[in-house]
């Protein structure tokens, strides 16, 4: 099932590229499938740049709408916004680097020091767009989090901050669904589905999935 890890590190290799390189993200939360499903010899996915900047591009788009739910709160704390701006720009048609690791890194930890679940799910938004850039290329249900997480968290955000409302979460999915291109919805096929959780951000996840995949 799904869980999350509020600390981890996890080292892992990108083929895109001439070469491969590896990179590290410390201390950040994120989806993690139960590693049952990980093999030694799981199917490899094709990725380009093309498919990595419109996956970065869906999740800014749906981050930077719950962006206000945190600076409401939190106005003087810019690790969020910085997270937002950096995976536009590579979506944008800047060079992956540094920028969008340390940002990643940095909101999912303004995360993890707030109290307000709004706020924790809307930093994560942030964080988790940042970390898109770095969709890994395995036919994993977990990956499914890279390309979904931001869309889910600031669902989570807005609905938690009209007091629960769960109606509200389903308006704001429909939403993020009109930023979903033809692009970002070929590259989600090429994953295996969000499978089944237990509590709502993986239930919001697996609704905004399904609904991508029956677009034609």
């Amino acid at each position: 099932m799904w869980t999350w890890r509020a600390t981890l590190y996890l080292a892992a290799r990108s083929s895109i590229g001439a070469r491969a390189t590896t990179w590290v993200v410390v201390r950040s939360q994120m989806w993690m499938w139960d590693r049952k499903d990980v093999h030694s010899d799981d199917q490899k996915i094709e990725l380009s740049l093309t498919d990595l900047r419109a996956v970065a591009g869906f999740a800014a788009m749906c981050a930077q709408k719950a962006l206000t739910l945190f600076e409401r709160r939190h106005p003087e704390d810019p690790r969020p916004r910085s997270a937002v701006d950096a995976a536009k720009t590579f979506a944008n048609g800047e060079r992956r680097s540094n920028v969008q690791r340390s940002t990643a890194v940095a909101a999912h930890r303004a995360s993890k020091e707030a109290t307000d679940p709004v706020v924790q799910h809307a930093a994560r938004a942030a964080g988790d767009a940042a970390a898109s850039v770095y969709l890994h290329p395995l036919a994993q249900a977990s990956q499914v989090g890279h390309i979904l997480g931001s869309a889910s968290n600031a669902a989570r955000a807005f609905e938690l901050d009209a007091g629960g409302d769960t109606s509200i979460g389903s308006q704001w999915l429909a939403t993020f669904q009109g930023y979903a291109t033809s692009d970002l919805r070929n590259v989600l096929a090429r994953y295996p589905e969000v499978p089944s959780g237990t509590n709502r951000l993986n239930e919001l996840m697996r609704d905004l999935d399904r609904t991508l995949r029956l677009i034609s």
